[in-house]
């Protein structure tokens, strides 16, 4: 017997709010603190409450930072503060309109988050990842609601950086996309919208430059030093390859090529091995205090 397709009657895309952030490392608590510097309600969630305790303090120092140039005032820092409220489970993010997972570059974590999130949620809600690189389709096929899930991935740090990349999964619809833009743009964000390839733009175009600084560190043709100050100065980048790569984390940059050399099966996204080692020691970077740089000093010495 024959069946015509019928199309499912969606609520309308609601005027969001409140925003719920999952994570609280550096890019949840970035996203957080310019969601409600922008005027809208927050929801931090974490697993780990010494994780949201950090956050919160990041937070306070960064704007007390704006007070003290000028650019805030006193009761304007309480007024977002208060914003901004922190659980350890998902169960406070069931007024959200919008959600934005951050947790940690792993497909298989997030997976299990948007499980968990979907039934909690409310039914018109949207849900955004900021992932850098797994592919939104995937994720969204997890949900209940693919037409509502989309990629926004910003930039580290959040609070400064004016990029943030806007990724439509397969199904995601033109209301959804629409509606996260504006979003976008009241969080004072410039977007770009990607193709949902892995990477993306920004991160395909340059973890490959930072694995390719690797390789050159690997192969001997630079230590560090000549390698981060042949860049700053011979290619004008404000941040040599490898101290960048040691603020983003080591362990998300190899994820990262990890994502590039399975999705596109290019010998030319083979992450250096030396990158792997350097993962495997737990030397991360700046959050573990070592990676190409050894920040427990007066000033980060190279490590090679």
């Amino acid at each position: 017997m024959h069946t015509a397709y019928v199309e499912r009657d969606y609520p309308a895309i609601p005027e969001i709010r409140c925003i719920g952030v999952i994570g609280a490392g550096q890019m949840g608590a970035g996203i957080a603190q310019t969601a409600a510097v922008a005027g809208y309600r927050v929801k931090l969630v974490d697993i780990s409450r010494e994780q949201l305790d950090q956050a919160l303090s990041r937070i306070d120092y960064l704007l007390g930072r704006q007070v003290s140039k000028g650019r805030m005032r006193e009761a304007q820092k309480a007024e977002v503060l208060a914003r901004i409220e922190t659980g350890e489970s998902l169960q406070i993010l069931g007024d959200c309109e919008l959600v934005i997972e951050a947790a940690t570059e792993d497909e298989e974590l997030k997976k299990r988050i948007l499980k968990e999130l979907c039934p909690i949620l409310r039914p018109d809600a949207l849900i955004a990842t900021n992932t850098s690189s797994i592919s939104v389709t995937r994720l969204a096929a997890q949900t209940d609601r693919p037409e509502r899930f989309i990629g926004m991935h910003f930039m580290n740090p959040v609070p400064v950086m004016k990029l943030v990349e806007i990724i439509r999964g397969i199904a995601t619809s033109r209301e959804t996309y629409e509606a996260i833009c504006e979003v976008a743009e009241k969080l004072g964000k410039v977007t770009v919208t990607a193709e949902d390839f892995p990477a993306f733009i920004v991160n395909r175009i340059l973890l490959p430059m930072i694995n390719e600084a690797v390789y050159t560190l690997y192969e001997g043709v630079g230590n560090v030093e000549s390698i981060d100050t042949a860049m700053r100065l011979g290619a004008n980048h404000p941040m040599g390859p490898l101290e960048l790569a040691d603020f983003i984390g080591l362990d998300t940059c190899l994820a990262v090529m990890q994502v590039l050399y399975e999705g596109l099966a290019d010998s030319k996204y083979r992450p250096c091995p030396l990158l792997v080692k350097y993962v495997e020691a737990g030397w991360l970077g700046r959050k573990t205090q070592r990676g190409f740089y050894d920040y427990r000093g007066e000033k980060p010495m190279p490590t090679r």
